[in-house]
């Protein structure tokens, strides 16, 4: 009978897990308002490709085709539903990224209460996509980093001369072989897709600091690669970017996350900045 204990508890604990998760389903499937991002661009790409179409018919898809097909699984449910699942796996994820990099329990709710995942939230926009790149294995990271590169490029950048310090040319192949192969069946079977990415530097939602943030981006940049450092690489991207929406610097923030003072500081810090727009 005692053997049966601990199977029983976790059994339970499954069920209430599933219970939590479809009350807090179906509260914010109720209450969330529409997600511009969510509605307007990823589920229709997404439902694009469930009927086997181009996500690219989608206006205002830019992204890496296999993002569009990470999103079915959300898509094909009901819109407000997909976009509350959407918000609990995205908090999730930021969650477990803010863990691995070396957060506690304190600074990572201090993370997902910052203005760039509740802006992403809001939007039903992927950073918290594009952010598992920093944590997964460098051959599978690749394909999260490029999906928003003004979170991941310089992230990129860094893993590549890793690649070749750790193992030379050979090294570096294996790493970028399985990226390298997909982007060209992309290009096969979606036509040049990278080209139709447009000009929105000057929109009004566009927060990044480019041209005069490129010697910080620089420095970042170095600084990672000198010393072999991932958390000055993801600090880097949005300051090299032309186009960042306030979403996107949350690579800057997850790469405080071992650092609790810092990074309370960096979150108040951003809702102040929030603030002063707002009230201007």
């Amino acid at each position: 009978m005692t053997q049966n204990k601990p199977a029983q508890n976790k059994g339970f604990q499954f069920i209430l897990v599933v219970l939590i998760f479809l009350t807090i389903t179906v509260l914010l499937s109720n209450f969330l308002p529409t997600a511009v991002d969510w509605h307007g661009a990823f589920r229709p790409a997404a439902l694009e490709i469930l009927h086997g179409r181009s996500p690219y018919n989608a206006e205002g898809f830019f992204n890496p085709p296999w993002t569009a097909i990470m999103l079915v699984p959300f898509a094909i449910l009901p819109e407000n539903v997909g976009r509350a699942v959407l918000v609990i796996v995205a908090l999730a994820v930021y969650s477990y990224v803010a863990f691995k990099l070396g957060a506690n329990k304190l600074t990572i709710a201090f993370l997902l209460l910052s203005p760039p995942v509740m802006h992403g939230i809001l939007n039903g926009n992927l950073d918290w996509l594009a952010v598992l790149g920093f944590v997964l294995p460098p051959w599978l990271g690749l394909f999260f980093l490029m999906i928003k590169p003004q979170v991941g490029l310089a992230v990129i950048i860094f893993l590549f001369i890793k690649a070749w310090r750790e193992g030379g040319f050979i090294n570096m192949v294996k790493t970028f072989t399985p990226f390298g192969v997909a982007v060209v069946l992309s290009v096969m079977v979606f036509g040049p897709w990278f080209l139709t990415i447009t000009n929105e530097i000057n929109l009004a939602g566009n927060s990044s600091l480019w041209p005069l943030s490129i010697p910080i981006g620089l420095t970042f940049l170095a600084t990672s690669i000198r010393k072999n450092e991932i958390r000055y690489s993801m600090a880097a991207s949005p300051f090299l970017s032309p186009y960042v929406i306030m979403h996107s610097w949350i690579g800057v923030f997850l790469a405080l996350a071992p650092l609790r003072f810092e990074t309370a500081a960096a979150v108040i810090g951003m809702w102040i900045v929030v603030a002063i727009r707002f009230f201007a």
